[in-house]
């Protein structure tokens, strides 16, 4: 997620969803203390030898994004690029409520997912409305939707990207 929000990256950072690290370490290569949590053992295992062979001091665990609070940590800044979507509405308030969990006051998540706009054959997978990003992010939960923001995602099979929300929430 190598977006204008790097410089508002800020004091400990988790990485939602990492896959193979690539936000982790570019997150890391910023002087950031950075933990990547991701469910595929695989993706991890890959994410941990990039950071050894790029000399990038970024920790990898395995574990799920709908217990972050098992990580017994929090943090200031979480980065989502590409799991949002692929929680059904029930599952995206579990995460949302996972995600408070690790989430200091004044913390931000930034999520980056597939959005509905656009003909369906241009759309990526699960594509979520505007109004289904906001929704799990209530007010009454302790969260405040900052900005959302149409964008493109780069995927393999569209290199050129489809359309995708970015959205910035606080924590309050």
């Amino acid at each position: 997620m190598r977006l204008a929000c790097d410089r508002a990256f800020t004091g400990d950072v988790l990485d939602a969803g990492c896959g193979t690290g690539e936000n982790a370490l570019h997150a890391a290569s910023l002087g950031l203390d950075v933990l990547g949590i991701d469910v595929a053992e695989t993706a991890v295992a890959i994410a941990r030898t990039k950071a050894a062979d790029r000399g990038v001091d970024a920790e990898f665990v395995v574990g799920d994004a709908l217990h972050l609070d098992r990580l017994g940590r929090v943090f200031d800044t979480v980065l989502d690029c590409g799991l949002f979507h692929t929680f059904d509405s029930d599952e995206r308030r579990q995460y949302v409520t996972s995600l408070a969990s690790v989430t200091g006051r004044g913390g931000n998540v930034y999520v980056l997912c597939f959005s509905d706009l656009g003909p369906p054959d241009t759309c990526g997978p699960h594509p979520v409305s505007q109004e289904e990003l906001r929704a799990p992010f209530d007010l009454s939960r302790g969260w405040s939707v900052v900005s959302v923001d149409p964008d493109r995602l780069r995927t393999r099979s569209h290199e050129e990207g489809v359309p995708a929300w970015v959205a910035k929430v606080e924590r309050v």
